[in-house]
């Protein structure tokens, strides 16, 4: 089957990094299984330019593909452009099967269905499986009813959802479809060739703004030794220079972390490494950090979300400030950068308390500061508790709406 991939331009102008882009990692991940069952793959990334939408539809159906799927990483903000997109393919090729997929339409599949119809089936949740049997299931015109994790329109055109499907337990049982993308048109930290990977998914602490714990159920990691492998290979091959972890916590397991950087050490490749973790495993590795640095871990973003102590048990963040304090202390010893997290917005919050909460962080001397208001997700439990504020402007685009914590 003919089957284009496409990673919409990003709703969102704050979102890009000028000259600086990254691959869809979520559409490759899903896009290698694709491969390998027997189906012709393209992508099509509108992320550069950004590529206008018309021009974007006129490529994604020049070979008249059997299928087109549709994910973003910032499925929230992007979804009015992918629902614009959708309709567009819709108008010109009425035929032609639209699946959509990421965080936001796997929670939303009923609002999505019930108000487009647009979208002809919603992978829910993780994909390299799903989409799989999803496309194998339409070309042997089985019913859809029959594979686990996806969502559609029944007979009576109204929102149905299959049971979900199994997590994942084996991450390296799925390749990443790098052969769809020229490394060259992607890069980072300004201008490094790069891309995106992930060592794990999930993470095991309840933070109750955060999602990812139903998205991903629970935390799993890839094989260490084959994750090295897998960098060395991408720099040796395509001159990658740098990864970009998208791991939500990578560092949950130290004995597999530390497994990861000592296999990465021994294939002697330089590669340099961002991504996000927690303060406190920072803090739990203080004896292993020169590895961290000797693997080429030059920055972690840290989530530390606020620094009252009062705040962080309320979110049930599950760190300290004096363990915050510590880790950029101990990264900035060991040559590591340090970009703080700071959130507004998960208390009725004044000039006044702001300020004082700037202050603070200001005082811990971060590297980077990235500042940030909360989003009260429906699929979170801090929706509970912001649902009822007063909306003083309502977002543009589907099911979306801002509270005074957010923007």
């Amino acid at each position: 089957m003919r089957i284009v991939l496409i990673n919409p331009p990003h709703t969102a102008v704050g979102s890009r990094v000028p000259d600086d882009h990254l691959p869809p990692l979520g559409l490759l991940a899903i896009g290698g299984p694709l491969i390998d069952a027997g189906h012709e793959l393209r992508l099509v990334d509108a992320e550069f330019g950004p590529m206008p939408l018309d021009r974007l539809v006129r490529e994604a159906l020049e070979d008249h593909p059997d299928f087109v799927l549709i994910g973003h990483s910032g499925s929230t903000s992007a979804h009015p452009t992918a629902l614009l997109i959708a309709g567009m393919i819709k108008q010109r090729e009425p035929a032609t099967t639209v699946i959509y997929g990421g965080v936001f339409p796997t929670y939303h599949w009923r609002d999505i269905l019930a108000a487009t119809d647009v979208f002809d089936f919603i992978v829910r949740g993780e994909g390299e499986a799903t989409v799989v049997a999803l496309v194998e299931a339409l070309e042997m015109r089985q019913p859809p009813a029959s594979v686990a994790g996806i969502a559609f329109r029944d007979e009576l055109r109204r929102p149905f959802a299959t049971q979900a499907a199994m997590t994942i337990a084996d991450l390296d049982a799925y390749r990443v479809g790098w052969e769809l993308i020229d490394t060259r048109r992607y890069s980072y930290w300004g201008g490094k060739r790069a891309v995106v990977m992930q060592f794990s998914r999930g993470c095991p602490h309840l933070c109750n703004y955060c999602g990812q714990r139903g998205f991903w159920t629970r935390w799993r990691h890839r094989d260490p030794r084959k994750f090295a492998k897998e960098i060395a290979w991408l720099h040796r091959e395509h001159g990658v220079e740098l990864v970009n972890l998208a791991d939500e916590n990578p560092t949950v397991s130290r004995k597999a972390w530390r497994a990861f950087l000592d296999a990465l050490i021994a294939e002697n490749v330089p590669v340099l490494i961002v991504g996000s973790t927690r303060a406190d495993d920072i803090v739990r590795d203080a004896d292993i950090l020169p590895l961290y640095r000797k693997a080429g871990v030059i920055r972690w973003l840290l989530g530390m979300e606020n620094t009252d102590e009062q705040t962080l048990q309320l979110i049930r963040k599950g760190g300290s400030t004096s363990s915050d304090r510590e880790a950029i202390r101990l990264l900035r010893q060991h040559g590591i950068l340090s970009m703080a997290t700071w959130v507004a917005g998960f208390e009725d919050e004044g000039f006044r308390d702001l300020w004082r909460g700037f202050r603070q962080l200001i005082a811990y001397d971060p590297d980077q500061i990235q500042a940030l208001y909360v989003t009260p997700h429906r699929w979170t439990p801090f929706f509970r508790i912001a649902k009822d504020r007063k909306v003083i402007q309502r977002a543009r685009g589907f099911g979306t709406t801002n509270t005074r914590c957010c923007t």
